[in-house]
């Protein structure tokens, strides 16, 4: 052990044959410290006798962490797989799919934890204490440079005890493939073809009602007409058909929005092509997908004086009398607009669905209709 930082002491030292064979793989490691300037100020093994009950016992508890978080990995990996996850209605604390993204979350949380543990145990309680003083000097790496690496990685080698403790090393290893694993597992996710659930909603009438026009209903099942929205005032609607109201139909929550006169005009004037061809409003009312185009929160802060939606998430705004074109924030594309009438019995039905697919962008998604209409 050096006792002292002395740089004219240091540079006085003959350099050390390399090719000597009496060498000692530590007094290789020593020689390339010191050719970069890094000086030994203190070196001593955990446990200087190897094979100890002591160190036995250390290796056993950092093995039993690493086997904890192998565990843990695999119980992830199996939840994410087979525990029941969708809902079909109201659910309570006792059903199983509440407890999902909990148990996933606990699961994985837990192996990444006690792998953490074991790695930081093993080099708190198994590796050397060193303490070491570099100069900072530039200059390329020369043969002996090279030579001197290979023995410091073979003395970090040593030093972990990878050789004398192959229990502890299976152990690591055991833990790292269901870890890998679990951060293997999210990605068969996106093995299943979604068909075409990002671009058709629940308001489309030919797949979910037998090609009637779907009735606009709140989350209750109560059917809408013009007067229950006063001038100003915005409801959630959703398709009155099955489950429409549920996670079945993810896309298909909406905005009502009942315009004041002079801001209906003004959206008129600035309709896209695709929405006058289908006559997309009535009246003064306007149905914009409830969904923002950036993340797919839920875009519902209506602002009357300003005519524009804001998004709580990120903070995108769209200025409703504009087609729900993006203003402020990270979306960069307009909310899609619902065509709506209202039928004989007075009620509000959609006429189609979405003519732009509602919600975030994906990778094979159709071109927008409106960048060739601007």
């Amino acid at each position: 052990m050096v006792s002292a930082h002395n740089d004219s002491a240091r540079d006085e030292v003959a350099p050390v044959d390399l090719d000597d064979p009496k060498l000692t793989r530590f007094e290789v490691y020593k020689e390339g410290l010191r050719r970069d300037d890094i000086e030994i100020i203190h070196y001593e093994p955990r446990f200087p006798r190897p094979g100890t009950k002591a160190e036995k016992r250390m290796e056993r508890i950092v093995s039993g962490l690493f086997l904890l978080s192998g565990l843990f990995a695999t119980l992830f990996v199996a939840a994410f797989i087979w525990w029941p996850w969708e809902y079909e209605g109201a659910a309570t604390w006792r059903d199983p799919q509440t407890w999902y993204t909990p148990v996933i979350g606990a699961t994985l949380g837990f192996s990444l934890l006690f792998f953490a543990l074991g790695v930081l145990t093993w080099a708190k309680k198994l590796l050397p204490i060193e303490e070491l003083v570099q100069d900072r000097h530039d200059g390329g790496s020369s043969k002996d440079d090279r030579r001197i690496a290979e023995s410091t990685v073979d003395t970090l080698v040593e030093d972990m005890g990878l050789r004398r403790r192959p229990f502890l090393v299976k152990s690591a290893l055991l833990a790292a493939a269901p870890l890998g694993l679990a951060a293997v597992a999210p990605l068969g996710a996106l093995l299943k073809d979604p068909g075409d659930m990002y671009t058709v909603t629940g308001w489309n009438a030919e797949r979910y009602n037998d090609g009637e026009p779907i009735r606009l209903m709140m989350k209750d099942g109560a059917l809408v007409r013009p007067d229950m929205v006063s001038a100003g005032g915005q409801i959630t609607v959703y398709p009155a058909i099955d489950h429409g109201a549920t996670n079945q139909f993810p896309t298909a929550p909406t905005l009502l929005i009942h315009l004041r006169e002079a801001d209906a005009e003004t959206l008129r004037g600035n309709l896209y092509p695709m929405y006058q061809d289908v006559d997309a409003i009535w009246g003064n009312f306007v149905a914009y997908s409830k969904i923002c185009t950036h993340v797919g929160c839920p875009a519902s802060l209506y602002e009357q004086q300003s005519q524009r939606l804001l998004c709580p998430c990120h903070q995108s705004q769209f200025n409703v009398v504009d087609n729900a074109a993006p203003v402020f924030g990270p979306a960069t594309r307009h909310l899609p607009m619902l065509p709506i009438t209202v039928d004989d019995e007075g009620y509000f039905v959609a006429t189609s669905d979405f003519l732009v697919p509602p919600g975030p962008a994906f990778w094979n998604r159709p071109s927008l209709p409106e960048e060739d209409e601007k």
